[in-house]
């Protein structure tokens, strides 16, 4: 990952970073404990080397010197600490900040498990992935129930069941007027929807495993996971405002005023 982010990008994550551990911790000692949480080090004895992953460099009075510290990082492990301090990482999770904004005032409940999917990226993965699921369905449970849907809600229908019935409100899937091409997106859609939610109930410790079931363990596809989930949480929100935009609220003329 590290060969693929510019020079100009790592210092501007650098700077962002830095920012966000100052705003979290505010004192030398607490951004050092949460640094020391990233260090690591050891010795390898094949080659009698000592080996560490980035070097923690101190000022004069003993204090860290937090932006020599964060120069001196991958720009892997620079990647994951933004994801955990929650710093915007457009250029290499693109749909994430604005799924993050769109999702914050209309949907709260999927906008909080977002950010808890979010600090599980790395640390565990697969639950990452079960809450991105339950995420995307929440923001359809919240759509669906708009009374201007007509599809019933039922609040114990899972995501594709759920995708299912947007998506034919919606006249995606799989009968309507459109161009084969768009109803072909619809089924894609939905045939998302399902892959997300197997993997959650297959793939991940959300239900009962045994040492011979695989689960998922590389953040890797949890990235790939969770901007896929942005990307179809994204577009099915744009098109529900499309379709169903909010009534204009009623304004007040000089006429209307008591006095």
């Amino acid at each position: 990952m590290n060969d693929n982010i510019s020079p100009k990008y790592q210092m501007k994550l650098i700077k962002e970073v830095g920012e966000a551990i100052w705003n979290e911790y505010k004192s030398y000692k607490d951004v050092r404990f949460y640094i020391d949480k990233w260090h690591d080090e050891g010795q390898d004895w094949n080659i009698n080397a000592y080996w560490q992953n980035f070097q923690i460099i101190s000022k004069g009075n003993g204090d860290i010197d937090l932006s020599s510290t964060l120069h001196n990082m991958n720009g892997e492990i620079l990647i994951k600490m933004a994801i955990d301090l929650g710093v915007n990482t457009p250029d290499f999770i693109p749909s994430i900040p604005i799924f993050k904004n769109e999702i914050k005032s209309d949907y709260s409940t999927a906008s909080a498990t977002l950010e808890k999917a979010f600090k599980q990226i790395e640390t565990h993965p697969d639950i990452a992935v079960g809450l991105v699921n339950s995420a995307l369905e929440s923001i359809i449970k919240e759509i669906i129930k708009d009374e201007r849907i007509t599809t019933e809600f039922k609040s114990k229908k899972t995501l594709y069941d759920l995708a299912s019935d947007l998506l034919k409100e919606f006249q995606l899937f799989p009968k309507s007027d459109m161009p084969k091409e768009i109803k072909t997106i619809g089924s894609s859609l939905l045939a998302v929807s399902q892959s997300i939610e197997k993997l959650r109930s297959e793939k991940t410790t959300v239900h009962g495993k045994t040492s011979d079931d695989y689960v998922i363990q590389d953040s890797l596809y949890t990235y790939f996971i969770v901007n896929s989930v942005a990307t179809v949480g994204l577009f099915l929100i744009s098109f529900y405002k499309n379709k169903f935009p909010k009534p204009e609220s009623e304004k007040i003329t000089n006429d209307d005023l008591p006095f």
